[in-house]
């Protein structure tokens, strides 16, 4: 990687990461949902309950104007930054994601966060990663199979996958990246395996020159995310599943700013006999559709 394109990362804006953030997610939910009917007892419910939250904060906190204005004027600044999805997903969908999935038998999930991309390229079921030729970081292999909960493999199960780099930036979120780099899919073998090489990805601090930044610096919290893979596996007659799993001994999965560290989710990474950097194992159990 040269000097200029490590410059160029790495001024990487919250508002340009939150912009394309909340035109990919505008697109996405356009697409899912046309036709699509809203439930108004639903939406009465909720909405009822969220607005009566509020107050009852503002009442039992004896919040001042003062304080009423600041977080106007900050709420504001979230939509100017585009940074609605960051803050969704970083400070409320794990909670959505525990409802969604609490009946699955299979693999455990987390949240998918606000970096995801549909049709990544697709490599062989042993491929490498789209990356940079000079690509920094540790080697990484990572094994595994995709199997039913009755212990089937599933052959031909998706698995796409997507992490930040070295530097701890995701791919059409700061400048300087090729447009797919760290982002592939794989279609596993007739065994339901895979082998996924790519480069062990860096903990990294969700953007702090926009609004999200300016709630942790006023909260006096910290913004780190602990190193993670990013997965989607899905096969058909299944359940989508969708997880990040993490390297142990990182200091941040204790205190995630997205609350989305599993136990489950811990990988185990060991020295690579047959090759540089490290490898692990670990695989995917996924739900039969009902």
């Amino acid at each position: 990687m040269t000097q200029d394109s490590y410059n160029e990362e790495t001024v990487a804006r919250a508002a340009d990461s939150g912009a394309n953030a909340s035109a990919r997610f505008r697109e996405r939910m356009a697409a899912q949902s046309a036709g699509g009917v809203v439930d108004t007892e639903r939406v009465n419910h909720l909405a009822s309950r969220a607005v009566k939250a509020l107050n009852d904060i503002v009442l039992e906190e004896r919040v001042s104007y003062e304080e009423y204005n600041a977080f106007k004027a900050w709420l504001i600044r979230v939509g100017e930054d585009g940074e609605w999805p960051l803050f969704l997903d970083v400070w409320l969908e794990h909670s959505v994601e525990e409802v969604a999935n609490e009946h699955r038998e299979g693999s455990k999930g987390t949240i998918e966060g606000p970096y995801y991309l549909e049709d990544s390229p697709e490599v062989p079921w042993n491929g490498t990663i789209p990356m940079r030729e000079d690509e920094p970081g540790t080697p990484f292999t990572f094994t595994g199979q995709v199997r039913a909960v009755d212990g089937s493999p599933l052959p031909g199960a998706k698995l796409e996958l997507w992490h930040a780099d070295d530097l701890g930036f995701y791919s059409q979120f700061a400048p300087g990246l090729p447009e797919w780099n760290l982002r592939a899919t794989w279609t596993a073998n007739e065994d339901g395996r895979f082998e996924i090489h790519t480069v062990r990805p860096a903990p990294y601090q969700i953007p702090t020159d926009g609004a999200c930044g300016q709630l942790i610096e006023a909260a006096g919290w910290h913004a780190w995310r602990p190193a993670h893979l990013h997965f989607k596996v899905h096969a058909p007659g299944h359940h989508k599943l969708t997880a990040q799993l993490y390297f142990p001994g990182d200091p941040h999965n204790e205190d995630d700013i997205a609350s989305a560290v599993k136990p489950e989710l811990m990988l185990d990474p060991q020295p690579n006999p047959d090759g540089e950097g490290e490898i692990t194992h670990y695989d995917f159990v996924l739900d039969p559709e009902q």
